[in-house]
């Protein structure tokens, strides 16, 4: 049996949608090769993903998301006879064995958490394990079709941690790593996860992406966040000082929204998500945006305490149950994989 766990990943914004294939350089030619996407996120504990493959005979899955993790898994299988690797060798002419999938626990989709990234790198890796095969992390990703656009929850999965990439170029498959940073592990991560708001995803994600890359953003405002990464985030994030890092990941965030106001209504999923960021910041906590297209509203707090005493206000205040309203800590490592044995 193959065990297979990791976290969830925060997006904290993109940091640039060109109309061109290039930028202007310091004389205003475009001969600069402009970057699409890139952007800034964290891996967190919770809720994450833990599931299990073993022997079976058929295919099948079992628990949350039981069905797309059986696509995945299909998806997955699909490749083994096209592509050239080790695997595909020593596999070649043969039919993989079945493998049942169960799920002991898995975030929500569709909420700002990176979920199909992870449940689709967590699939790939234990089959790939399974069937006595290590691939390489990029094939992995691609043989599941994630990191289309951005790479941090691709990233995430193996390195963990507070993440920066540098978006794709033209002959990019996945977007390059620049920043892999220890998140402090005494700070803490306070999600709001509304369950009855959602985000865009499918096919109006789609649309609002390709509408933009038409049109553009200016390059002002990819500026603007690129300075805001670069002397406000990391910088604070060396120092261990939240507060500078919480200004900064508050601004960085609502201007990474910005963009996107035609498609949400404003820079923030829908009028409660901004409620919700703004009752945070009216308790003294700097650091509070929204994950990706949300609905999962992030407070970074400086201790278990402090993030108890929010957790239990946001419930109170939005009447959120239990569930919906979490209290996790960075995720400072990739994900976790376990080869159990009969009669361990």
């Amino acid at each position: 049996m193959i065990i297979v766990q990791t976290a969830s990943r925060l997006h904290f914004g993109l940091l640039s949608l060109p109309c061109g294939p290039r930028w202007p350089d310091r004389q205003g030619q475009e001969t600069i090769p402009a970057r699409q996407f890139g952007g800034v996120g964290l891996m967190v504990q919770s809720p994450g993903i833990e599931l299990r493959i073993r022997p079976a005979k058929d295919w099948r899955a079992h628990g949350p998301l039981a069905e797309r993790a059986l696509a995945l898994a299909h998806r997955f299988m699909n490749f083994i006879h096209s592509e050239d690797d080790d695997l595909s060798c020593r596999l070649r002419g043969l039919t993989p064995p079945a493998q049942e999938i169960i799920l002991e626990r898995c975030a929500p989709e569709h909420a700002g958490l990176g979920t199909g990234t992870q449940l689709g790198l967590a699939v790939a890796r234990g089959l790939s394990l399974a069937w006595d095969g290590r691939l390489p992390a990029k094939d992995l990703c691609l043989r599941v079709d994630r990191a289309a656009r951005s790479a941090l929850g691709f990233h995430g999965f193996f390195h963990g941690g507070f993440l920066v990439e540098a978006g794709k170029n033209r002959d990019s498959e996945i977007a390059p790593l620049v920043v892999r940073e220890h998140f402090p592990q005494d700070w803490r991560v306070v999600l709001a996860i509304p369950i009855g708001e959602t985000g865009l995803s499918g096919i109006k994600e789609t649309e609002a992406i390709e509408e933009l890359l038409a049109h553009g953003i200016p390059m002002q405002h990819t500026e603007k966040m690129c300075r805001l990464v670069l002397l406000g985030l990391l910088p604070a994030l060396k120092e261990d000082d939240i507060k500078s890092l919480g200004e900064a990941l508050f601004d960085f965030n609502s201007l990474a929204g910005q963009p996107f106001a035609k498609f949400q209504g404003g820079p923030y999923a829908s009028p409660r998500i901004a409620a919700l960021i703004q009752f945070i910041r009216g308790q003294g906590i700097a650091g509070a945006g929204q994950s990706s297209w949300g609905p999962t509203v992030f407070a970074i707090v400086e201790d278990e305490a402090r993030a108890n005493d929010l957790a239990a206000k946001i419930r109170q205040t939005f009447s959120l149950p239990e569930n919906e309203v979490l209290v996790t800590s960075a995720c400072n490592e990739g994900a976790r994989v376990k080869e159990m044995f009969e009669g361990e």
